[in-house]
């Protein structure tokens, strides 16, 4: 593993400093897999899972995040839920989301997978998102399993139902629930048949996800992985590079293509 930061003395990709090896893993790579987490969202003003100042310090995961705690108090967790939703409703994509959006345009056989549930990816353009985790811009009932958007500035007070009559809840995957099946089956065979895997903005702690990454290193793949901070893949990934993704991320975007499309 090599382990880079901003300010080392290497190659000037919009402004962003990238170590030479970046060139080197990047080239005739035309089979792409990406997992990005909480820390791609922060640029965009969204709180981390795990951060310092993130949300879940001042909450009870179990009483907000689960199904006991849906039960136990709906209204509750509804009232969590408008509350994200409202914050939603002012984020923007960054720099690193329309970079991965344009990334897969061009790229033949590129696939996201994210942590994430706030959709930013699909608001910057990106053509397919594997979703892990779910997607808190919809809902879906507890009685026919039917999702469907949501409003993000909920007018009403209370506990929503479906037109069946059953409840709504966050179509999101909570505390003790598994995640979507074949979701988690097509990231995988995108890990396992991948040339380059990116670890973007994630603490790659929250399994089964964190294995992805090892999963394409075990076959061979290129791994780079880019985070504000050292995680427990850094010492795994092929170059490890500590930085913002919204610099980061559009940098390695255009070493990518100067090397691919000419």
């Amino acid at each position: 593993m090599t382990q880079y930061k901003q300010d080392s003395n290497q190659s000037q990709v919009n402004n962003f400093t990238l170590p030479l090896q970046v060139a080197d893993i990047l080239k005739e790579t035309h089979r792409i897999t990406v997992l990005t987490g909480a820390g791609i969202s922060a640029e965009s003003g969204l709180e981390t899972f795990r951060g310092k100042s993130g949300i879940w310090n001042q909450m009870k995961p179990e009483e907000l995040a689960s199904m006991d705690g849906f039960m136990a108090n709906p209204g509750l967790v509804w009232e969590w839920y408008r509350y994200r939703r409202t914050i939603l409703a002012t984020a923007q994509p960054n720099p690193a989301h329309h970079a991965l959006a344009e990334w897969s345009k061009l790229c033949k056989d590129f696939t996201l997978v994210t942590q994430n549930v706030d959709g930013l990816h699909q608001v910057a353009g990106q053509r397919a998102v594997l979703e892990l985790h779910g997607n808190i811009r919809l809902n879906r009932c507890l009685r026919c399993g039917k999702e469907e958007d949501a409003e993000l500035l909920a007018s009403h007070d209370g506990i929503p139902y479906c037109q069946c009559g059953g409840q709504l809840r966050p179509s999101v995957v909570w505390f003790g629930e598994e995640l979507p099946r074949k979701v988690l089956d097509e990231a995988i065979r995108a890990s396992d048949s991948c040339q380059l895997f990116l670890v973007i903005g994630t603490s790659a702690e929250v399994y089964p996800a964190a294995h992805l990454p090892e999963i394409a290193r075990e076959h061979g793949a290129a791994t780079l992985e880019i985070n504000v901070e050292q995680t427990r893949f850094s010492s795994q990934a092929t170059v490890s590079i500590l930085g913002l993704a919204s610099q980061a991320v559009p940098a390695v975007l255009q070493t990518w293509k100067s090397l691919n499309l000419q």
